[in-house]
Parts: C-alpha cells; structure tokens; sequence
C-alpha cells in the first residue's frame, strides 16, 4: 500500500492530518512538477493509501475517488473548499498554495528544472485529488 503524508513536517503536518481523520479534509493538491521531481506516480481512482503522521507511522487509510490535474487558475471553489482547511474563498485558496509551493517546494523544483526562477503561473499543473476516509486509527491503536 503507497502513502500520503499532509503538508510540510510539523505542525502543519499534524492541523492537516487532523482534519483528515475527523473527516473535515475531503481533497488535497499537489503540484504536477513533484511527482516528476519525487519519481512517483499520480493516484488512481480506488487507490486506497495509508495516512502517515510527523513520525511516520501510518494514522489511518485514505480511498482515492476522484483525480483531476488542471491548470493553478482552474481550479475550482468546490476542490478548494473540500480541502476543508478554511480558505474564504479561490483566491484565499490560490495564495495560500502559491505561498506554500514557492516556499516550501520551490528549491527541489527549481533544482529539477535548472530554472532558478520557477514560480506558480496560471498554467501550473495542480493534482486534485479527492478522498474518503476509510479509518482513523483507532481502531487499530485500541486493538494494541
């Protein structure tokens, strides 16, 4: 079974999985670029996954439903709001992600690429994947 970690290490990691296994956080992004980067491939449609936590153990299982890849500005308010972290609207969505992926992902693509000045443009591809939970842990954890 592959894996999903949420976000950067840290608390970041932790908000995002939490929301994840209260079943909050229906959807996720990721920047097309990163698979190539990181050598893996897009989710399937069925694919179930395994949530991993900050210390990399698995907290819970994931089954993908549904996966698009579209341009950074076609994204659409209904992916954006089932990420379920709280964006007012798109364009809060856009710049959040914008600020993340040139922040925390800038230097691994700008590496792959030889293009020190990579940024997020309209055409950027994102990867929506969208998501149901399928257990939190829990159960697993009380059985132990």
């Amino acid at each position: 079974m592959r894996t999903i970690e949420f976000g950067s290490p840290g608390a970041l990691r932790t908000q995002l999985t939490d929301l994840v296994l209260r079943g909050q956080k229906r959807a996720t992004a990721g920047l097309r670029i990163e698979y190539e980067v990181d050598g893996e491939r897009l989710e399937r449609v069925g694919e179930v996954l395994a949530v991993l936590g900050n210390d990399g153990e698995p907290v819970g299982t994931i089954e993908v439903t549904q996966v698009d890849v579209v341009p950074f500005d076609q994204v659409t308010w209904e992916f954006a709001d089932a990420e379920g972290e709280g964006f007012t609207d798109i364009d809060d969505w856009r710049a959040q992600h914008r600020s993340f992926w040139e922040g925390f992902s800038a230097k691994r693509i700008q590496a792959h690429l030889g293009d020190a000045q990579w940024s997020i443009r309209g055409d950027t591809e994102v990867v929506c994947v969208w998501f149901r939970l399928l257990d939190s842990g829990a159960s697993a954890d009380a059985a132990d």
